[in-house]
């Protein structure tokens, strides 16, 4: 698994990496895995100390739970079976469902398993270390088959081809030219409670359809904590942190003190948005790559990192512009063809959500296809791409959706 060797200025040999991720997440951890299974020598870059923090909910659905590697045993702390469902506080309803629709972890746990699981493959990690920028011309790349990736403090480190899963403010991401369309604000507090509260909410989640348009709140049970988080659109901060303390307020679960409390930026892609610049791929969410509608992000980082390291062994392998050029579009392709058709579906959900929250809740909570769809999406044994493909209804309630010009009389947003 030996990488070639370049000459560096003082005459010594200094080593080339097959590929160069940075960021061990989620997106980062399933590239640098997907490459090192491949035989390839590769190096994986994350600026934080392991585990650390992430602001998340920590819903691992079907198509989540699908893309992990082989042999990896999820870190549940809960197995979903019933959703409770409210608009803004009101019209409460729970469906429940005889099979498990979605785990819950803690991201700390699930990314360590996941970065574990690139080690045990040949990836080698580095922790604690900043990447400033990428450069693939200049003094400091040897050849044009190769990439500087440069370091805080001024270390250069060589590759054949990089990853940037480096978030949704990605250093790599800005070298691309990710262009953004879509940008949400999620706050987020882990509350311990008293054994009594964790056994009410065991096995069982909520969703909350939120004042703001398109906003949404969520509690996800965790043994004895609740993650309980809300999202809206940037740009409405005051409102959205008035909303997480009344939904707490309501819950009532304002007298216990939150172990963490938390903010985080989602940000989605435009459509025209680039995945590579040379030699360089993006993937998860420093590619913007999330489901617009629910923000759900851990299975596009999944699926997209899994994709961005086959096709960066493949440009590793490239030995000129044209090769690189063809690999790259390649994985673009091959991430439109999938997460981006789930991803435009997401964008008219969201649109027609924002007008209508009052007919999604009706739908989920009354209508039996609407919540068997939910499920079937969660459990991961179809998506939204699917529903709308094969089931001419879902097809027709979309374009309905589309063309609704206004809330239903009555119902209230």
């Amino acid at each position: 698994m030996s990488s070639e060797n370049s000459e560096n200025s003082s005459g010594g040999a200094e080593r080339v990496w097959d590929v160069v991720v940075v960021g061990a997440g989620p997106a980062g951890a399933s590239a640098a895995y997907a490459a090192a299974v491949a035989g390839r020598s590769v190096l994986l870059l994350e600026k934080a100390e392991l585990p650390r923090y992430k602001t998340c909910g920590g819903g691992i659905i079907g198509p989540s739970r699908d893309a992990l590697p082989p042999g990896f045993e999820l870190p549940l702390q809960d197995r979903v079976h019933a959703v409770t469902f409210a608009l803004d506080g009101r019209f409460t309803r729970t469906r429940r469902s005889k099979q498990m629709l979605f785990g819950l972890i803690n991201r700390p746990e699930f990314d360590q398993q996941l970065v574990e699981h690139a080690q045990k493959a040949g990836a080698e990690l580095r922790t604690g270390v900043t990447v400033t920028r990428v450069e693939q011309h200049g003094s400091a790349v040897p050849d044009r088959r190769t990439v500087a990736v440069v370091l805080q403090g001024g270390e250069t480190v060589l590759a054949r081809s990089v990853v940037g899963a480096d978030g949704s403010a990605s250093r790599i991401g800005a070298h691309v030219g990710v262009k953004l369309d879509q940008v949400d604000l999620g706050l987020e507090v882990e509350i311990p409670v008293p054994q009594t509260v964790a056994e009410d909410w065991k096995g069982r989640v909520l969703i909350d359809w939120g004042p703001l348009p398109g906003s949404y709140g969520w509690v996800f049970p965790k043994g004895d904590t609740l993650t309980v988080g809300v999202i809206s659109a940037r740009g409405e901060g005051a409102a959205t942190k008035r909303y997480l303390e009344d939904f707490v307020a309501r819950l009532g679960l304002a007298g216990f003190e939150p172990s963490i409390s938390s903010g985080h930026l989602t940000r989605c892609r435009a459509d025209d948005s680039p995945l590579s610049r040379g030699r360089v791929l993006v993937c998860g969410d420093a590619a913007g790559l999330l489901e617009p509608w629910t923000r759900e992000g851990i299975s596009f980082a999944l699926r997209s990192g899994r994709l961005a390291g086959e096709w960066a062994v493949r440009i590793a392998e490239a030995h000129d512009a044209v090769d690189t050029r063809r690999q790259a579009l390649n994985y673009a392709f091959a991430i439109k063809a999938g997460l981006g058709v789930e991803m435009s579906i997401g964008k008219r959900m969201l649109a027609a959500f924002e007008r209508r929250p009052g007919v999604f809740h009706a739908a989920l909570t009354s209508f039996r296809p609407a919540w068997r769809a939910f499920a079937g999406i969660t459990r991961g044994a179809t998506s939204l791409g699917e529903l709308v493909r094969s089931h001419p209804m879902a097809g027709r309630a979309l374009i309905a959706l589309d063309r609704s010009p206004s809330e239903e009389p009555g119902v209230s947003s």
